[in-house]
């Protein structure tokens, strides 16, 4: 089996980890060179005698594995990993582009702020995104901010994903 062949066969599962070892798992996982992604962001902490910038987790108790299933139970069997997210007993592949989201809504990806003439849009459409690193992604308008920016929902890993967009990388579904 070839090089390529074997990328091709390595998906992005969502793994469930017990809470707060999503970093330690993450690390032992990359030990044993399995590749994985923890989405991190930035939260200001206040104790009583400072504030501190920390990383936290995106998904609490959740990071993502890449891996062709041969490493199922290597990866089971790290400590920290409680399961993968099945359907039907079945690990469940997460698509690329919902990954490319989660990384562009950290990243806080700006894209182009061009005008161009648009339909009508109202906050609850769905809408698709047609252009951008995010394009083809489905979402619900939750926010028009302005005349520029929309807050658009976008289902990722089960859970509800806001994420800001220019308006012009915007079509309205029907």
């Amino acid at each position: 089996m070839s090089a390529n062949q074997k990328q091709i066969e390595q998906k992005w599962y969502a793994v469930y980890v017990k809470s707060r070892y999503e970093k330690k798992t993450c690390k032992l996982l990359e030990d044993r060179h399995i590749e994985t992604y923890l989405p991190l962001i930035g939260r200001l902490k206040q104790w009583s005698d400072r504030k501190k910038l920390v990383e936290e987790p995106l998904f609490k108790s959740y990071l993502f594995v890449r891996t062709d299933l041969k490493n199922y139970f290597d990866i089971l069997n790290t400590p920290g990993i409680v399961r993968f997210v099945c359907f039907e007993g079945k690990p469940v592949p997460v698509p690329d582009n919902q990954l490319v989201a989660v990384k562009s809504f950290i990243g806080e990806f700006d894209g182009e702020e061009d005008v161009a003439p648009m339909a009508e849009l109202h906050e609850g459409q769905m809408v698709e995104i047609a252009h951008g690193p995010m394009q083809g992604l489905v979402g619900r308008l939750v926010e028009i901010r302005g005349k520029q920016r929309l807050i658009v929902n976008i289902e990722a890993v089960g859970q509800s994903l806001p994420i800001s967009v220019s308006r012009f990388q915007i079509e309205a579904l029907s």
